[in-house]
């Protein structure tokens, strides 16, 4: 191998380590994300992950005592909500540091792509001949060429 192709092969690889290294780094950065949310008395606190997954909940002891049922669930449910969207930011940030400028991270993380504006045209459609059978049963022919002397090959 010339030395300027080992030279290209090498800085190739360098940028493919780094490129490694920056992905864990990503991934380090998006997985330690956990937002709280808390209650206003304080009584309810909720932990979400990046995705806006319970990790966990904690209630006063007293809870039960100032709340109904449903008030608290729905309580819960609110806190739970206000921390995955603040969450969501987080990981917004983190991957805004390494997506292509223009990307949205936000469209990422909800799973929606952007479609362009101007979509690519699509193929032609196949058209179809009048006077062909699409039902023909070809199960019985040979896909082989004739060769001489009636020979397949």
């Amino acid at each position: 191998m010339s030395t300027d192709h080992r030279a290209q092969v090498e800085e190739l690889m360098a940028d493919y380590r780094r490129s490694q290294d920056r992905l864990a780094e990503t991934h380090r950065d998006l997985s330690a994300i956990a937002e709280t949310a808390r209650s206003q008395d304080g009584s309810v606190q909720v932990v979400v992950g990046p995705q806006g997954e319970l990790r966990e909940v904690v209630l006063a002891d007293d809870v039960y005592e100032r709340q109904r049922p449903a008030q608290l669930a729905a309580l819960i449910v609110q806190l739970a909500a206000a921390a995955a969207q603040a969450a969501s930011r987080r990981a917004a940030d983190v991957l805004a540091e390494v997506l292509p400028a223009g990307a949205d991270p936000e469209l990422l993380l909800g799973g929606h792509a952007e479609i362009p504006a101007d979509p690519a045209p699509r193929n032609e459609p196949r058209r179809i001949d009048d006077n062909v059978d699409e039902d023909e049963d070809f199960s019985d022919a040979s896909w082989l060429r004739q060769g001489p002397a009636g020979r397949k090959w």
